[in-house]
């Protein structure tokens, strides 16, 4: 049996972009995909604005989920360019702006509704706004 806590999908997603958004990941969004796919429950999509900024988004979301588990899989975490990291419920993709807009997973899953991420994560509004 184990001792580590426990996340709903919604919260691991939630989780996924505040760690991203605590590395100032770029456009960070998570939508629910459940009804869509049977892949996951949510995906959560950031950008970095270079490989080391991808790499550094990916090693905070890895490390702050540590407590509650391990992912099942990551990908291209030593190229920086794409990183997938998959926790079984939500998968995250943290690209380099340029590749995020190639493979354009957004519109790929445009019908996914968009789980809303609280004010006090996001980074970006918060310094347009100042």
């Amino acid at each position: 049996m184990s001792d580590k806590p426990i996340l709903t999908a919604e919260e691991r997603a939630l989780q996924c972009a505040r760690l991203a958004l605590d590395k100032k990941a770029l456009d960070v969004t998570a939508l629910e995909i459940r009804r869509l796919s049977t892949i996951a429950d949510y995906l959560v999509i950031a950008s970095g604005s270079s490989d080391k900024q991808v790499q550094a988004i990916a090693d905070s979301v890895r490390k702050g989920l540590k407590k509650f588990g391990k992912p099942l899989d990551m990908e291209g975490e030593k190229e920086g360019k794409w990183v997938v990291i998959d926790y079984g419920d939500v998968i995250v993709h943290v690209f380099v702006e340029e590749l995020r807009r190639y493979y354009n997973l957004d519109e790929l899953w445009a019908a996914a509704p968009e789980l809303p991420i609280p004010a006090e994560y996001q980074w970006e509004k918060a310094s347009r706004e100042a």
